[in-house]
């Protein structure tokens, strides 16, 4: 009768149980978001193709019939593959791939959103309905309270944006295939076989544990907000990084340091706020010696190699530490603030 009693107070067992809880509790941002983010780019590209389509048709015709093969507006995509090349072919899975990439921003831009609220309200909010006090009587630490909040934010969040990323990226891979049926192609040579889905699926669940780390700072900054601010966490959270960018610009302090007031702003106020966005890290990474061009630019520059190298910056390092020490101070205010 023991057994069962000692696996439910296990603390991987309660750790998760808290993560159920951050999921059920947040559903709506964590899951249904994203998803609503890219069903309304796949709903724009539906109606974007449908506008091309409507004109084209006004401008060249309707169907045409020609040596067996379907012709739409005058198109025909067979022929067109037919007289396609191998440079042509690789030009061409160039540019689905950025589509694909520029698809799969959708959701990741609406993560960006759901993570600094969700941080900025994760501790305050329980404080203000006084749920703390419930949560409280319970036998959970806040240690572990606060740092189920910190793995909803900078894990479990992502891996669910990324799920809708690459649902929405599948998506328009398929809207495309449509496209190319209605024009006589094989989808096949010029979707799926060019393009690289898989790949590009890879590279963004690859993605997480950096966005992770390059987060820490500002998950750190905001759950350090939303727990000792009384009222107005958000206010807290934007005015005391941006006025304090302001006072050292003002006063040129960061010129005792040999440093520009610009390096405040990019590695203090801009990591502490925008540090959640995905894909700020390109700008600490070295791409010197790295040459885009074309449609294949994108593809490049969000590679594996070049998303892994911001890990031997400083940069990352530094401001981890910095959230890592945020979030402690976090759980530590939580164990006393508790008032509504």
């Amino acid at each position: 009768m023991n057994a069962p009693a000692k696996t439910m107070s296990h603390p991987t067992h309660k750790f998760q149980l808290l993560l159920r809880r951050e999921f059920w509790e947040h559903k709506g941002g964590f899951l249904w978001a994203p998803l609503v983010a890219g069903g309304i780019f796949l709903l724009l590209s539906l109606m974007g193709f449908g506008v091309g389509e409507m004109a084209a048709r006004r401008a060249t015709g309707n169907f045409e019939m020609g040596d067996g093969r379907f012709q739409f507006n005058g198109i025909d995509l067979e022929a067109f593959t037919a007289q396609m090349d191998a440079h042509d072919l690789y030009r061409l899975g160039q540019g689905i791939d950025l589509s694909m990439m520029m698809a799969s921003t959708w959701p990741l831009i609406v993560l960006a959103f759901v993570v600094f609220f969700y941080c900025l309200g994760a501790l305050y909010d329980e404080r203000k309905d006084r749920s703390v006090l419930f949560w409280k009587s319970l036998p959970l630490s806040d240690r572990e309270t606060v740092l189920s909040k910190v793995a909803s934010a900078l894990l479990v969040a992502p891996a669910l944006a990324v799920a809708a990323a690459v649902a929405t990226m599948f998506g328009f891979l398929m809207v495309l295939s449509a496209m190319v049926l209605l024009h006589g192609g094989n989808p096949f040579e010029m979707v799926w076989g060019p393009g690289s889905p898989l790949k590009v699926t890879g590279q963004l669940i690859a993605v997480i544990p950096v966005y992770a780390l390059w987060a820490l700072p500002a998950a750190g900054w905001l759950l350090l907000c939303s727990s000792w601010a009384k009222s107005k966490p958000f206010l807290w959270a934007i005015m005391i990084p941006v006025f304090a960018g302001i006072f050292v610009t003002w006063f040129d302090l960061m010129q005792l340091f040999d440093l520009e007031a610009g390096w405040f702003w990019k590695n203090i106020v801009s990591r502490s706020l925008l540090s959640v966005v995905p894909g700020t890290w390109f700008d600490v990474v070295d791409l010197s010696g790295s040459e885009f061009h074309g449609p294949g630019q994108l593809g490049a520059l969000t590679s594996l190699r070049t998303t892994y190298s911001v890990l031997a910056t400083p940069q990352l390092w530094v401001g981890a530490v910095a959230g890592v020490a945020m979030i402690v101070a976090a759980i530590r205010l939580r164990r006393w603030r508790d008032e509504g």
